[in-house]
């Protein structure tokens, strides 16, 4: 599957990015670093308004924005910080869509799970169980609108927001930005009218500094729902 080679690269440039992140690198250094790299591993250009990766880190993090208004900042990492890297590899036209929120701790990129700051890690993880109760929610002719309201439900009644500047939760992976449907309120299609769809939510606690982001292209095989 065309569409799972690209995502492969998203996927192994967070691999790579994790492993080579640290502090005193700039976000304007992660983001060439991260689309440098994807370059590297096949991709010929970047699928999202010419941006291969966003980066927030720290209070950026709870920041949604347009790709049509966002700006790299000049933001140095921190010996313990956060940052979210989203990214957008492109091929022949092929689309890949994937983000992740890391932890870092003493300078370096730690495993989520043996974070110490506990705000941080608890994030991190709903993100990770949300995706799980998508995956366990959803059926083929579950319709966006339904994801939307029992997504955000979820979200609320885990005490957290949704920071997403239009209030979505994903939207369809198509060959053209305005072909894009989304999971939002009043959209009546079914999750298997597309052939690929994302789940993105973005998240914070309400008051807090910090906002947190995981990204995973989805489908359908034989009814049941697929990671791409």
């Amino acid at each position: 599957m065309e569409y799972k080679e690209v995502q492969k690269i998203a996927k192994d440039t967070i691999e790579y990015a994790k492993k080579n992140i640290y502090a005193g690198m700039s976000l304007i250094e992660i983001r060439e670093m991260c689309e440098r790299k994807m370059l590297e591993l096949g991709a010929d250009s970047f699928g999202y308004w010419d941006i291969g990766a966003f980066v927030f880190a720290g209070d950026e993090t709870t920041i949604s924005v347009s790709g049509t208004k966002y700006k790299t900042s000049d933001r140095v990492i921190l010996e313990n910080d956060i940052i979210t890297i989203d990214l957008s590899p492109q091929r022949e036209n092929i689309w890949g869509d994937y983000a992740r929120t890391l932890i870092i701790e003493n300078g370096i990129v730690v495993d989520d799970e043996f974070a110490s700051n506990e705000e941080w890690k608890n994030g991190v993880h709903m993100e990770k169980q949300l995706h799980k109760e998508m995956m366990h929610f959803v059926t083929p002719n579950t319709t966006f609108e339904e994801l939307y309201y029992y997504m955000n439900k979820v979200i609320e009644d885990s005490g957290y927001i949704n920071l997403d500047f239009m209030g979505n939760l994903g939207h369809s992976i198509v060959k053209q930005k305005n072909d894009r449907i989304y999971i939002e309120k009043g959209n009546k299609s079914k999750l298997d009218d597309v052939a690929l769809f994302t789940f993105e939510p973005h998240i914070s606690i309400s008051g807090s500094k910090y906002g947190y982001k995981r990204e995973n292209i989805y489908y359908f095989e034989d009814g049941r729902i697929k990671e791409l």
